[in-house]
């Protein structure tokens, strides 16, 4: 058990909001009750997740995906104020962290990632930026860019959409999950052979074409599955909480 700020204290340290410019609110964004014994993780903040949560009498939800998005309409109508009413009646309180998330070196969505695919981190993807979101690395051994496909099938329970960019082994990797596809040029200056994020878009495939880069389109949800559970796994540790990892699927 913990109190809420304390939890929120501890969350902030540990994955240092304050470094990144990020398009929505890092950290507490719906207060519930004060101590927090049992403690849901997931992804996204949808209404199933709280209902999940809801049935197991959740005092705390940490997600990737919160709410308050940079540009969205703010007004509590509709969906998000059935979400956010659930929450509230309830006493849940709703921690989320984005860009964070995906950037921390241990929990995080591209490390936990690179974990499962047998990737080792050597460095990160944007060269400019001081914290990187993606990272680069390498594969202990050379396969085909098929191969490599049927690995991230295996691992992520998902087949990948793959766009091969030629003929060449798969050695050096980068990566960047969610919604990363427009890193891929990043990618590219990196001389990587193949870049693997969550979605991809019309000029995606002609870039790995051209550029010759092999492209990994592995799922936005498949992707981003495992920082939020690692999160939660680390919290349950450190505090004796009772955590639970709820994955609401999500074919994106």
């Amino acid at each position: 058990m913990t109190g809420r700020q304390a939890l929120l204290e501890y969350l902030n340290t540990l994955l240092q909001p304050e470094l990144f410019r990020d398009y929505a609110p890092n950290g507490l964004q719906v207060e519930g009750r004060q101590e927090i014994r049992t403690l849901v993780s997931g992804v996204s903040a949808t209404k199933a997740l709280i209902d999940a949560a809801i049935e197991l009498d959740a005092d705390a939800l940490f997600v990737h995906h919160g709410y308050f998005w940079r540009g969205e309409d703010p007004s509590l109508t509709g969906m998000k104020y059935q979400r956010v009413r659930a929450l509230i009646e309830n006493g849940i309180n709703l921690f989320a962290y984005h860009l964070p998330l995906d950037a921390h070196s241990e929990l995080g969505n591209n490390a936990q990632l690179a974990a499962r695919l047998g990737i080792t981190v050597d460095g990160g993807l944007d060269t400019s930026e001081k914290h990187p979101i993606g990272n680069v690395g390498y594969l202990q051994h050379a396969c085909t860019a098929q191969q490599f496909a049927d690995s991230i099938k295996t691992a992520l329970n998902r087949k990948p959409i793959l766009v091969s960019g030629g003929t060449h082994p798969v050695k050096r990797v980068a990566w960047c999950t969610g919604g990363a596809q427009g890193y891929i040029e990043k990618a590219v200056a990196q001389g990587v052979d193949a870049y693997i994020s969550g979605e991809i878009s019309e000029q995606t495939t002609h870039i790995a074409r051209e550029c010759g880069i092999h492209y990994y389109s592995a799922g936005h949800h498949a992707t981003e599955r495992y920082g939020a559970k690692a999160v939660g796994e680390h919290l349950e540790a450190k505090f004796q909480l009772n955590h639970k990892f709820i994955d609401i699927g999500n074919p994106a």
